[in-house]
């Protein structure tokens, strides 16, 4: 069931104190820029510190984003989602993702901003490295690779139309996931988990609705 406001102008107020509501903002170009140093001397610790091998580097490197792809299917159902009568978790709920529902037009917070996002990373990197050791320095990077291009599709979701047509349903279901049923279309950046799981929309059911799509989209300045 979906919400029942939707704001078309705005955005949440998530803090009181300025500045921490300063820090619940960020920009593609910023986390990009941010986060590329840091993968790029990751991999290279992984090559010529950590001796990892050229193919077994890409190969953890590469099934870094596929976990990825998993993870943030998990993340959007189980974490973003959470169903719980407890105030403090409806809070938490709502400052990671309920206020994107609320107000699907504000760019500003549709990638995580740097000050949580480099604790969050920071803290994922230690536990995947309890797991993987030293090949860690090459799963990672393909890992948050895999969150930028997530991040950079949800982005490019509600700011204009798909560029290619295959990419049609893919808009779509995320689309429908905000003003049909946010119980379903969890993959942002595929669909792969949501048919495996079975909670992808079936789009030959539901007839396009071209105005709801366009509501969801940023205001062109």
């Amino acid at each position: 069931m979906a919400r029942k406001v939707v704001y078309n102008e705005g955005q949440a107020r998530l803090f009181e104190n300025k500045y921490l509501e300063m820090l619940t903002k960020g920009s593609p170009i910023l986390i990009w820029s941010i986060y590329i140093p840091i993968l790029t001397y990751l991999i290279y610790k992984a090559y010529f510190i950590y001796q990892i091998p050229a193919l077994t580097t890409f190969l953890f490197f590469f099934g870094g984003i596929l976990y990825w792809t998993f993870f943030e299917y998990i993340a959007h159902r189980y974490i973003f989602h959470w169903v719980s009568e407890n105030i403090r978790v409806q809070k938490i709920a709502y400052v990671m993702h309920g206020n994107h529902h609320e107000y699907p037009r504000d760019r500003d917070r549709l990638f995580m901003p740097p000050v949580p996002s480099l604790i969050l990373s920071t803290i994922l990197f230690g536990l995947h490295y309890l797991l993987l050791r030293d090949y860690n320095w090459a799963f990672f990077p393909g890992f948050m690779l895999g969150y930028l291009l997530y991040a950079s599709m949800h982005y490019a979701i509600h700011a204009f139309e798909p560029p290619f047509e295959f990419m049609k349903p893919l808009w779509r279901n995320h689309q429908m996931h905000h003003y049909r049923n946010e119980h379903l279309g969890f993959g942002v950046s595929n669909t792969l988990w949501d048919k495996v799981f079975g909670t992808t929309f079936d789009l030959r059911k539901h007839k396009e609705e071209p105005e709801k799509a366009k509501a969801l989209k940023f205001d062109e300045k």
